[in-house]
């Protein structure tokens, strides 16, 4: 029997909210979260990108605050600009009803105007070198949080943000609701949950059946140096909605867009060494349509959840399977179908047929032409540890 979100505690009100977004049906993670999470216990969510975290904690947080206390009460983490927005637009909707307010801080915008803006906010949703600066020139207090969420805790990592988390997190109050969410939480995520939660409720969800639902057809094809864009425009000139297009560089997705477009292909690139402005645009005439192919490295895109994602491209192929996982979730959303499609040059066969065996794509590998290396244990990344595929 399917549940509600009433069944799980949520108010009426937020119920309504939901419903009138069509959403009726909690994804997994939210059905195993939330009743905890309201019940005030620190929670580990193990959840990919598109598995529905962001109402796992987000519902929670806006049963749990109330319009007339102290602000800010409650602070989210997230890894990048566009995640803290996106998360900020789906607080601010499900907050509305109860008069919960949240406010995004990060950074490549003006930081004075930004901690005006912040001011009354109940939730604030940050980056973690932003909150840093706005914490030292004394323009936000932490003093009344009472709960913190740390949204994709691993690329936080990943990303560097280690010292500025500690930081923020020794200001916090000792007493407070802990909610810690991550692709995995082992090694280094694991010790971090440890030692910022206290008896924590632990919870693993895949992706939600509803994402299943549209299936994903995972295709792998065999390109040259030379071949290798012409190919790319042809993948784009098919029939689709919207195409994600990842590559290793923010150079490299400079460049590529540039060429996109001398192909007759409306396409935008998205990197970190773009502004804020710039970035917002970009993803704006993306989601919009008026552009159909954003070309975007992996900090850039990550948090990027759009259901009319119908092709996810590698141009770049990913350096591990966690990271084709990530990406290719971008598409198969909301019940639709969708395409994740690698482009290998020949001395990245190797590598790329590894991946594609751990993750069960063989028989789409050696079906674009190329033949599966063999099994290897381990391999050496590039900060020097040793990992398995």
């Amino acid at each position: 029997m399917s549940q509600s979100f009433a069944s799980l505690g949520v108010s009426a009100e937020v119920e309504h909210a939901l419903a009138a977004r069509g959403i009726v049906e909690p994804f997994r993670i939210q059905t195993l979260v939330v009743p905890e999470a309201l019940s005030g216990r620190d929670v580990l969510g193990q959840a990919p990108t598109g598995s529905g975290k962001t109402l796992a904690f987000g519902l929670p947080l806006v049963e749990r605050l109330s319009a007339g206390e102290h602000a800010p009460a409650a602070l989210v983490l997230a890894p990048t600009r566009e995640l803290a927005l996106q998360v900020t637009e789906e607080l601010s909707l499900l907050g509305a009803p109860r008069g919960i307010r949240a406010g995004a801080a990060y950074g490549g915008a003006p930081i004075a105007s930004q901690a005006k803006r912040l001011r009354g906010a109940h939730i604030v949703i940050a980056t973690p070198g932003r909150l840093s600066d706005l914490v030292r020139r004394r323009l936000i207090s932490l003093d009344a949080i009472r709960i913190l969420v740390l949204d994709e805790a691993d690329r936080m990592l990943d990303m560097g943000f280690l010292p500025q988390v500690e930081e923020i997190v020794r200001l916090l109050p000792k007493r407070r609701q802990t909610m810690l969410f991550s692709a995995t939480l082992d090694g280094e995520i694991g010790a971090l949950a440890r030692a910022y939660t206290t008896n924590p409720s632990r919870f693993e969800a895949e992706l939600p059946s509803r994402h299943a639902d549209g299936e994903v057809e995972h295709r792998f094809v065999a390109v040259t140096a030379a071949d290798k864009v012409d190919s790319l425009v042809k993948l784009l000139a098919a029939d689709r909605g919207l195409a994600l297009v990842f590559v290793r560089t923010k150079r490299g997705a400079d460049r590529l867009a540039h060429k996109l477009r001398g192909h007759g292909v409306e396409a935008a690139a998205m990197h970190g060494d773009m502004t804020q402005g710039a970035r917002e645009r970009a993803l704006q005439r993306f989601r919009s349509g008026r552009v159909t192919t954003l070309v975007a490295t992996d900090v850039a895109a990550r948090g990027l959840d759009l259901e009319a994602i119908s092709h996810v491209i590698n141009y770049d192929p990913p350096e591990d399977s966690k990271g084709y996982v990530h990406r290719v979730g971008r598409t198969g959303r909301a019940g639709r179908s969708g395409q994740g499609i690698t482009l290998v040059l020949p001395d990245q066969q190797a590598d790329v047929s590894r991946v594609a065996n751990l993750l069960g794509h063989r028989d789409q590998f050696e079906s674009g032409g190329m033949t599966t290396a063999r099994p290897r244990l381990l391999y050496t990344s590039r900060r020097g540890r040793r990992s398995r595929w």
